[in-house]
């Protein structure tokens, strides 16, 4: 899932670049009008990134706990396994 999600913004960032570049290329507007519309899209897409980062963050602090949890719980049935063989 995490491939995924790093894809998607790998695929968006690329969008955005594209876009960006057509926009300089093309543009029928004066360069003070460009310029906002690059500021603007500037900001919507660190916006975007932010919140994925975000997103991801809290997806890899559950996986972590989730995983400690697992590994606590491995650690806890091999000590009663030892105990049940030793003695």
């Amino acid at each position: 899932m995490e491939d995924n999600n790093s894809s998607s913004v790998s695929w968006f960032l690329a969008g955005v670049a594209v876009g960006a570049a057509a926009a300089l290329l093309y543009a029928p507007q004066s360069g003070r009008v460009t310029r906002k519309y690059i500021g603007r899209a500037t900001k919507d897409s660190r916006e975007a990134m932010e919140s994925s980062g975000k997103e991801l963050m809290e997806r890899g602090k559950e996986l972590y706990d989730r995983g400690k949890q697992i590994a606590d719980e491995a650690a806890e049935l091999f000590e009663r396994g030892k105990k049940l063989v030793q003695g």
